[in-house]
């Protein structure tokens, strides 16, 4: 296995990061806050926000069974994704290597840092081989991105497939667990301590129903927490996605309760729609949503369009020919998605 020395890029490692005023002063009073040209009128707007989200993390922490250095929050999960190719890959030298169908912004990030993206397909049933994987893998590759529960697909990898990559790939290994609330599975991220080089996504835009304030989390060793807090900017997470988050993670058995009225709407959605001509096939979900082939994926997409429902049309990702990813609304939207399905 390499040391994090050996993968981290070297700019990366001799980089002083910027100091920003509040890394200087950790208190949240003062007698006078004269240290970071801000207005001193309009409180609480008027003043920056705590860089590294302390009371955020620590109820994080609570909820998510990991310790508050063991966090990095970031402007959605896009931002994690980001920093990860910014820490770890050189442009133009490394690669990463990803499952494929898998959500689509490694390869945007990917693309975006001029990093050879290498997609590894899934078998016919979404299923991960890590014999697969690793075999895409060189000396050159740094990171391998896995999304479990997977994005469009839905369904959960094998943990013991994970496993065998996690003990096998001397590189950083990413699982984004952003579905992770839906799924009855063990969670990666209780496996970072047994994984030094693991780093696992979460989000508060899925179960949590906070996709508006964009804050994702990354779980990880506390050296590759402080890489990420090394490299991001000074206040990424402003004051109201902060409140707004503590305000979310105090009622979490609210969110259970979401968690288990999407399940119910699930499972009779899914019911519902195998029983209508135009479908194929249904794939199993471990999450808010599931992947349904129809006859004319298309064609449907445009007629629900013009009904003012809107799913998304998969059919041009690789393995998802002809097929729709429906999100789990609320029992009248799922009523009025079926309702003009039967018309269709």
């Amino acid at each position: 296995m390499k040391t994090l020395e050996q993968l981290v890029r070297p700019n990366i490692e001799k980089l002083t990061p910027y100091s920003c005023a509040r890394d200087e002063y950790k208190g949240e009073k003062a007698k006078a806050f004269l240290d970071a040209n801000e207005n001193p009128y309009n409180t609480p707007w008027n003043r920056y926000p705590d860089p590294l989200q302390h009371k955020l993390k620590k109820k994080v922490a609570r909820i998510k069974g990991v310790r508050p250095e063991n966090i990095f929050l970031g402007n959605g999960s896009d931002e994690a994704i980001d920093l990860a190719y910014r820490i770890f890959c050189r442009p133009q030298i490394d690669n990463v290597v990803a499952i494929e169908p898998t959500y689509g912004m490694y390869k945007v990030c990917a693309d975006i840092n001029d990093v050879e993206y290498r997609a590894v397909p899934l078998d016919e049933n979404f299923c991960l081989s890590a014999d697969k994987l690793l075999a895409a893998c060189d000396k050159n590759t740094k990171l391998i991105w896995l999304c479990s529960p997977n994005n469009p697909t839905g369904n959960h990898l094998d943990a013991a497939e994970i496993e065998r990559i996690l003990q096998s790939f001397d590189g950083i290994v990413v699982i984004d667990e952003a579905y992770s609330d839906f799924s009855s599975h063990p969670v990666f991220r209780l496996q970072i301590d047994r994984y030094p080089h693991l780093i696992v996504f979460n989000t508060m835009s899925k179960a949590w129903g906070g996709a508006s304030i964009r804050l994702g989390m990354a779980f990880a060793d506390k050296a590759i927490i402080d890489l990420y807090n090394k490299v991001k900017y000074p206040y990424n997470i402003g004051l109201p996605t902060q409140e707004k988050a503590l305000e979310i993670l105090n009622d979490p058995f609210e969110v259970d309760k979401w968690i288990r009225l999407l399940i119910q709407e699930r499972n009779s959605l899914m019911s519902a729609l195998s029983e209508l001509s135009i479908c194929e096939k249904i794939y199993p979900t471990d999450a808010n949503f599931f992947l349904i082939k129809v006859s004319d994926a298309q064609a449907i997409y445009d007629y629900l369009l013009k009904r003012e429902i809107i799913v998304r049309n998969r059919t041009r990702v690789a393995l998802c020919y002809n097929c729709l990813r429906i999100t789990v609304g609320t029992k009248s939207e799922n009523s009025a998605l079926l309702a003009a399905l039967r018309q269709y």
